[in-house]
């Protein structure tokens, strides 16, 4: 059995949307792990490095920069698209991504009833 499609029956094909807010927080927390795991394999080298001054100090110094690094990654989202906002500051928005508002009508002179 065959069925015929419609032409509306088609898949939409979003390319431009965003990752879901799940998807977002789940490559957060691998950006943070990844990080955080640098930061124990640092720790250890500057163990085994303690008779080499300057080695130890590269790798201790990294121990303690890697978790502010690693928050402020774990807390970053991905930046918004400059399309969209791109009218908001003077550019001129793309054809078909934002209607153009209908010009307000002129407000004509007004009739003003005085009772006294």
């Amino acid at each position: 059995m065959s069925r015929k499609r419609r032409a509306g029956d088609d898949p939409v094909l979003i390319t431009e949307a965003a990752p879901s807010l799940l998807e977002q927080h789940d490559a957060r927390k691998r950006r943070y792990i990844i990080t955080m795991a640098v930061r124990a394999v640092c720790l250890i080298l500057a163990t085994v490095f303690y008779q080499t001054l300057w080695v130890m100090a590269v790798f201790a110094i990294l121990a303690i920069i890697l978790p502010w690094v690693a928050v402020m990654a774990a807390n970053d989202r991905p930046p918004k698209k400059k399309a969209l906002n791109r009218h908001r500051f003077g550019g001129s928005p793309d054809v078909g991504s934002v209607q153009a508002a209908a010009p307000k009508p002129a407000i004509g002179p007004v009739r003003i009833i005085d009772a006294d």
